[in-house]
């Protein structure tokens, strides 16, 4: 069961560096086009500084990079406590659909980004990870 409880963590890491490339082929030519050159960008500069220059549509691929930097990281070890601690096959069917929604969630955040879309995607992933979360307590404090 631990393999089975890990792959949905080990595939939404893959699916980041998706997303991570998915913004680089956006933003840098979009950079490009807009004249902005990396040799003559100010020190200290980040990704956040493109807001407003760059147009949104390209922005929403980093925005969604960002998020997957955000709540997944309690997703991780949330599965790795459980798989360490005897997931169950609910378990790692809800990681899946946490991983499923949050896969769903980027591809729509990056193209379509209608909010009324996105955020249940977002409430029905964080509910799933919640279950995961309880689970991970229950098997700590609980155990055997």
């Amino acid at each position: 069961m631990q393999a089975q409880m890990l792959a949905p963590a080990a595939v939404l890491i893959a699916w980041s560096l998706i997303m991570l490339l998915w913004m680089a082929f956006t933003r840098f030519p979009a950079m490009k086009k807009s004249g902005m050159d990396l040799g003559n960008a100010k020190p200290g500069g980040r990704g956040q500084d493109l807001e407003g220059v760059l147009p949104d549509k390209v922005q929403w691929k980093s925005h969604n990079y960002a998020h997957l930097m955000e709540q997944p990281t309690i997703f991780y070890p949330t599965v790795l406590i459980i798989a360490l601690l005897g997931g169950t096959g609910v378990d790692a069917l809800v990681a899946w659909i946490y991983v499923g929604l949050r896969i769903i969630h980027s591809v729509w955040q990056a193209t379509v980004n209608t909010v009324s879309v996105r955020f249940p995607l977002f409430v029905l992933a964080t509910i799933a990870l919640a279950y995961l979360a309880v689970r991970a307590v229950t098997l700590t404090m609980f155990a055997v």
